[in-house]
């Protein structure tokens, strides 16, 4: 082997090797150096056997991954790959698990949990890249509104309608050399995701004969799947907001050799059975069962009929005591079966096609025009996402990437029959829109090019904040572009304050009245020194906790008897939290009742201790497998959920932020070179290694680190013995 691996300033590694093959190996290798830890946590996540070193709180996601399939999945997505591409994966794979002793070697984490190294399979990337997606498209919103419709009344299916507490975001900005000082286009922006430590993106540059690219990966994936700049052509994307994935109400009922039958448009026919054990360190092991239907695996309610009940698994059992009808409800007298339950299927694009998109990522490292990334990302499965990038002959792409199937509309909207074919899926995709770019363009989960594709979208603040500050000049550079990441304006702020305005100060106490004067004089800006900003979110909070115990949303306060991985989604409060601008105006709690909720919330806040400025509350929580540290050491925030400076709490409950900019990016198309970037911690997953947390302090910033590309002025590391 000819690898050779440097490193910069920030301790991120710079490979070179002769060919692809070798340079994925490293790229494996590298990865289970720096980040075992984190490496082995994902591979047991996506198998399902998280719990069995992380204990009894990883049983639910466990039993979810097993019940939706997700590694067999992987392993028939990779046995569809080409077999170039399936020779790349396995080099990746063999470089992780030549690199995993040494790095567990490093990492203390499995000496607590008494964990050893495990072996990565091939088709264990696509495994981890799916469970880190397979939530992304927000399939349990369905759940939610079928709450709503039941409980609330139908016309109100729809009030919640945003992206809440559960989503992953992003900004992501595309300018054209007509508006930048060097004449090139520039792509910038950040993703947001639930922050852990490790990060959850792996700054690396990857170079070989054939290409030499940079950019941000997905720990335990190879390649550069999301943000990319390989010299000539750059990179970039956001979740599009589309709904791609459907749930389905299935009707089961025991066959007489123990087996499970469904009911579909064609009547009752076998689905595949069988049971699994999920083992829990500090407990006992769980038994589960493990159902797929002709539609998709059964995630909620699969053991229904084992034991008769309804589950914290959602199986409904249905009447019993009449024959089986038409919907095949009740006991089958004839063969003396078990009464039929109900169940909730999921149909997800790779199990039904056995496609990952996988492909698409060797050929984006080898991209040089933006034709070359549109071609490529014609590939694209899953998640499906909106696609900027740029080269230096001035291409410009803005587009949707991905499979969204072609079925009926209420799909998209609610869990629908199983046994009615008009909700069945056809054998084709939709078709992905895309734009053109006017000087510049925006990609901020609003509705916007990818609007066919979904239901629910991001409010339009951060997307027009930013459209605002780029049409602002005609001369940007890579160092201009951290004013737009770190705007803290917070537009949706309008809505409350106009309710503030419009209510009047009659009546109030003198102390609500002084509260009442700063809210209408502030700046709108969440910075974190700002004790108008602090006292702006204690009297939101004060509202949203009013306005979920109104009388009207009664019916929504009992929780849903879902397992607890999709509360997230489910749960009255966040939701009132994140569709608090609608409620102000629409929905069932009376305008008046609306000014009643704000007065009091003022008289609250003025009769409490001072709110601390805001990012005295609105601390970073990211999460830990193994937590490091106590949650009191980690530091204030500026920015909230609608500033462009994405830092998500949930207002009236905790104003803790769990979800942030996961890495923020800016690709210079003129100077490689003048590229920056930045992760929240470092890119070490090993704690006490000086480039753990080294980038932290730039991240709470706003600032970015340079992306060093002369290898004259990166660090060699000392080569292996075998790398000869």
């Amino acid at each position: 082997m000819s690898i050779e691996v440097y490193r910069d300033d920030w301790g991120v590694p710079h490979l070179r090797a002769a060919d692809p093959t070798e340079l994925v190996f490293a790229q494996g290798r590298v990865t289970a150096v720096d980040r075992a830890w984190q490496l082995e946590v994902e591979r047991h996540r996506a198998q399902g056997t998280s719990a069995a070193f992380l204990g009894a709180g990883e049983t639910g996601w466990d039993t979810f991954v097993r019940q939706a399939g997700l590694a067999d999945t992987a392993r028939r997505c990779f046995d569809a790959l080409d077999p170039e591409t399936a020779r790349w994966v396995r080099a990746y794979v063999d470089g992780v698990n030549d690199g995993l002793p040494e790095g567990a070697a490093r990492a203390t984490q499995f000496t607590r949990v008494g964990l050893a190294p495990g072996r990565w399979e091939p088709w264990t990337p696509l495994a981890v890249w799916l469970s880190t997606h397979i939530l992304f498209a927000g399939f349990p919103t369905k759940l939610w509104r079928e709450e709503v419709a039941r409980r609330l009344g139908e016309e109100w299916t729809e009030l919640f309608a945003t992206d809440g507490p559960g989503t992953s975001g992003s900004n992501g900005w595309v300018v054209s050399g007509a508006r930048t000082a060097s004449g090139a286009a520039i792509v910038a922006g950040d993703p947001h995701r639930f922050i852990e430590a490790p990060g959850v993106y792996q700054q690396i540059r990857l170079a070989c004969p054939e290409y030499d690219v940079l950019g941000l990966a997905v720990p335990g994936v190879p390649g550069l799947a999301h943000f990319g700049h390989t010299g000539r052509v750059a990179w970039a994307i956001t979740n599009a907001m589309a709904d791609y994935q459907d749930l389905y109400r299935e009707r089961l009922r025991r066959t007489a050799d123990g087996g499970v039958e469904a009911l579909g448009p064609d009547g009752w026919r076998r689905a595949s059975a069988h049971r699994e054990t999920v083992e829990v360190a500090g407990g006992e092991p769980v038994e589960i069962e493990v159902v797929e239907t002709e539609r998709g695996p059964v995630i909620i309610g699969a053991d229904g009929g084992a034991e008769g009940r309804g589950a914290d698994g959602g199986a409904a059992p249905v009447a019993s005591g009449a024959d089986d009808d038409a919907e095949g409800r009740g006991t089958d007298a004839r063969s003396g079966r078990d009464a039929s339950w109900e169940a909730i299927s999921l149909r997800y694009p790779p199990r039904v096609t056995g496609e990952l998109g996988f492909a698409v990522l060797p050929d984006l490292l080898a991209a040089r025009t933006v034709a070359d990334v549109d071609r490529a990302v014609d590939g694209w499965a899953e998640p499906v996402n909106v696609v900027q990038a740029a080269d230096v002959d001035g291409g410009l792409l803005h587009r949707v990437a991905g499979y969204v199937p072609v079925r009926d509309r209420v799909n998209s909207l609610r869990v629908v029959p199983a046994w009615e074919a008009a909700h069945a899926w056809k054998d084709e995709a939709v078709a992905t829109p895309r734009a053109d770019v006017d000087g510049h363009a925006v990609m901020a989960n609003a509705r916007g090019v990818a609007a066919p594709l979904g239901v629910e979208f991001s409010p339009p603040h951060r997307a027009a904040r930013i459209d605002a500050l780029l049409a602002a000049s005609t001369a940007w550079t890579p160092e201009g572009m951290t004013a737009v990441h770190t705007d803290t304006d917070n537009p949706s702020a309008a809505r409350l304050l106009d309710a503030v305005l419009a209510g009047g100060e009659d009546g109030l106490s003198p102390d609500a009245r002084a509260v009442r004067a700063r809210l209408l004089a502030w700046d709108r800006r969440m910075e974190a020194d700002s004790a108008d900003a602090g006292l702006y979110a204690a009297v939101r909070g004060a509202v949203v906790r009013r306005v979920a115990g109104h009388p009207a949303f009664a019916a929504l306060r009992e929780p849903a008897a879902h397992p607890a991985v999709f509360r997230p989604w489910l749960a009255l409060g966040p939701r009132v939290a994140f569709a608090l601008e609608t409620l102000l105006v629409s929905g069932p709690v009376p305008a008046a009742d609306i000014d009643g909720i704000v007065r009091e919330a003022l008289e609250e806040v003025a009769a409490g201790d001072e709110p601390p400025a805001w990012g005295v509350t609105h601390r970073l929580a990211p999460w830990a497998a193994l937590p490091e540290e106590d949650d009191a050491t980690w530091p204030g925030l500026g920015g909230d959920h609608d500033c462009v400076l994405s830092t998500s709490s949930v207002p009236g409950f905790t104003d803790r932020s769990a979800r942030a900019s996961a890495a923020r990016y800016v690709w210079d198309l003129a100077d490689r070179e003048r590229s920056l970037w930045v992760v929240p911690f470092g890119a070490s997953g090993v704690t006490g290694d000086p480039h753990h947390r080294d980038q932290l302090p730039l991240w709470l910033r706003g600032e970015l680190a340079p992306v060093t590309t002369d290898w004259n002025h990166l660090t060699k590391e000392p080569p292996r013995r075998d790398d000869h």
